[in-house]
């Protein structure tokens, strides 16, 4: 029989869309690449588990006709397909409106026999094409495209026809996939969301819905709902108040939950709580699709999502709730409210606290340093908002994690806005949590003078101020340290304080870069090609939101959020940090998660948070989560019978 470890190998990453969808992934130590077969040996493996050799044959090894893989038919309709055994699902549709829902169609790849039982004969062409060829030729289309917003619109319309193959897509291509469904290309799409709008997805609340949330929740046909992005439209990345438009955020956070993370598509709902907009372009531009009305605020504002988050919490009581470019204004206080009556985190606040930390442990490490000097670096964050201050909390936080005393922890902060470095003066003007880093003197100081009297070894910012990190701060940077750590993490691009380029060039390649968008390699005018990172939340709240659902988090505290930036930090290997790379390769993102979601489960459980683990389930929590992590793939389908005698 495989190996424990082989059959843990042979099955992870590939998990459930439910706990219906078993796969017998054990048997199958080996299956076909998501390449197509015309393209790529059937016999290339995605996964390896001790098989037979010609040497164990030579040696006469006896060998159970069980551990040898099938091979993988390559001609006729199952060509490139598996047949090993898949628990089939059943639905309660058949014929057309089998192939008008996403999360059933298989397009032109169902079968003979699944075209007969569910009455789809005669309704789809003659030849047959499996998942691979589907992607193949999706890809063929999709990379004539000359622009990224006609990419976006072609897998959404992808999106909205099949799911699975959608998925499979991201999957397959993470690293080419990931900047056209979420940054830096949903913030064009955001923008243009009511003049593009085709079909609707996921749920809409207004003012209007006040006192119907608890039944209009019953309106979403899914009953198994395990996580729910939610914006309410004020700060869309660094493009500010877009109303319902928004919508594109909580979509493009759930597909990378579902390919990056593992959560099946029917577990997952997008939600925009449309209270209005102050943008004036919105309120008069006839297409918008919103409330045109100024943007609720005060106890009318907060009214709603309460009722809100009460409706989503009674018909799905274990569902995770993760807050999406709110306003600074009235994030934070969202979180305070309901981060210990909810399962529920800020990703502006803490996802990117959590993801900027693991950066800078990166980073860190790369200098030669110890991870554990994160007390000792001198910390220029600029920005004030609820990232900034949500990116100097986890620091914090962290660094009394390694054993730094408070007054240390808080010295190592230098916070600026756009009135300069906070300082004691002010402190009756600042939210309580920007207090605390508020510094005994110098307010009001430019970045420029903080960087020559206080020589910054790292600069974080997040400000949406394209080019704030101009040539006389960059080279004042260098001047003070040997080797900066320069993290612009606005987004879209447009919104980065600065160029990859600009910070190579202006420290002579010394720097250490990590940028909220993606930037390519920069190669310089004496031929050396200096490399990126891109710190994006997208490395942690798949991973998160898997752990704390599976385990039945009581609530996502912040030391599992420490632990989950640890877990990410762990996983770039020394030859990408020799080269400067802080975060891992983007096509790694389903291990990452997988690794962070263990991580979490195992912080959960010490800290009896953890309400739906067994016995069982603990003594191997790696296969615990891979077994349970969805891998879009085309499962049987059959009708839902009642069958009477």
């Amino acid at each position: 029989m495989l190996s424990s470890s082989a059959r843990v190998l042979a099955t992870r990453y590939r998990g459930n869309a439910s706990n219906s969808w078993k796969r017998n992934s054990q048997k199958a130590a080996v299956v076909t690449t998501s390449s197509s077969p015309t393209s790529s040996p059937v016999a290339a493996t995605r996964f390896f588990a001790t098989l037979p050799t010609e040497e164990d044959d030579a040696m006469d090894v006896k060998v159970s006709p069980w551990e040898v893989p099938e091979q993988v038919p390559d001609e006729g309709e199952w060509e490139g397909c598996r047949r090993n055994f898949m628990s089939p699902l059943q639905i309660s549709v058949r014929g057309s409106d089998i192939l008008t829902n996403p999360l059933y169609s298989k397009g032109t790849a169902f079968k003979n026999g699944e075209r007969d039982r569910l009455r789809l004969r005669g309704l789809l062409p003659h030849r047959i094409m499996n998942i691979h060829k589907q992607i193949d030729r999706f890809l063929i289309t999709l990379r004539d495209l000359d622009s990224n917003i006609r990419k976006n619109i072609m897998l959404e319309d992808l999106h909205d026809r099949n799911e699975t193959l959608y998925h499979r897509v991201l999957v397959d291509h993470m690293e080419e996939m990931a900047p056209l469904i979420y940054t830096p290309t949903v913030g064009q799409a955001c923008q243009e969301h009511s003049s593009r709008f085709r079909r609707p997805r996921g749920m809409y609340f207004s003012e209007e819905d006040r006192g119907h949330m608890a039944a209009m929740v019953y309106n979403w046909p899914q009953p198994d709902v395990h996580v729910i992005v939610v914006t309410d439209g004020s700060r869309i990345l660094g493009l500010g108040d877009l109303g319902a438009n928004g919508m594109g955020i909580p979509v493009g956070k759930l597909s990378l939950y579902c390919a990056a993370g593992g959560i099946a598509p029917h577990r997952v709902l997008p939600v925009v709580l449309d209270v209005g907009t102050d943008n004036k372009e919105l309120l008069e531009d006839e297409f918008y699709l919103g409330a045109q009305k100024p943007r609720l605020r005060g106890p009318e504002y907060y009214h709603l999502v309460d009722e809100f988050m009460e409706a989503v919490r009674y018909r799905w009581p274990n569902v995770l709730v993760q807050f999406e470019d709110f306003d600074s204004s009235v994030a934070q206080r969202l979180l305070d409210k309901y981060r210990n009556e909810h399962l529920c985190f800020n990703d502006d606040i803490q996802g990117t606290g959590a993801t900027t930390l693991a950066g800078l442990l990166g980073a860190i490490r790369a200098k030669g340093e110890e991870v554990t000097s994160l007390g000792d670096q001198r910390i220029l964050i600029v920005g004030a908002g609820s990232a900034g201050i949500g990116i100097a909390q986890v620091l914090y936080g962290a660094m009394l994690e390694q054993g730094y005393t408070e007054q240390q922890a808080k010295d190592s902060f230098f916070i600026c806005d756009q009135h300069g470095l906070i300082g004691e003066e002010r402190v009756g003007k600042l939210t309580p949590e920007t207090k605390p880093f508020a510094r005994a003197e110098d307010d009001g100081m430019s970045i420029v003078d903080v960087a020559k009297k206080h020589k910054p070894t790292i600069v974080l910012g997040v400000t949406a101020v394209g080019g704030l990190f101009n040539e006389e701060f960059v080279r004042e940077l260098a001047a003070g340290v040997e080797r900066p750590i320069i993290f612009p993490l606005s987004n879209p691009t447009v919104k980065a304080e600065c160029t990859a380029e600009q910070a190579f060039e202006w420290t002579d390649g010394k720097c250490i870069f990590a940028s909220g968008s993606p930037f390519d390699p920069v190669e310089m005018v004496d031929g050396k090609t200096y490399y990126t990172s891109q710190c994006n939340n997208m490395y942690v709240f798949p991973g998160v939101g898997l752990g704390a659902t599976l385990c039945g988090a009581k609530k996502v505290s912040d030391r599992m959020l420490y632990i989950a930036a640890k877990a990410l930090a762990e996983c770039v290997p020394e030859e990408d940090l020799a080269r400067g790379q802080v975060f891992p390769h983007i096509s790694k993102i389903r291990m990452v998660s997988h690794k962070i979601a263990v991580a979490v489960i195992e912080e959960a459980m010490r800290d009896g948070l953890a309400t739906k683990i067994s016995a069982e389930d603990a003594k191997d929590l790696n296969e615990f989560v891979a077994r349970k992590m969805y891998y879009p793939e085309y499962v049987p389908i059959v009708e839902k019978r009642t069958i009477t005698i």
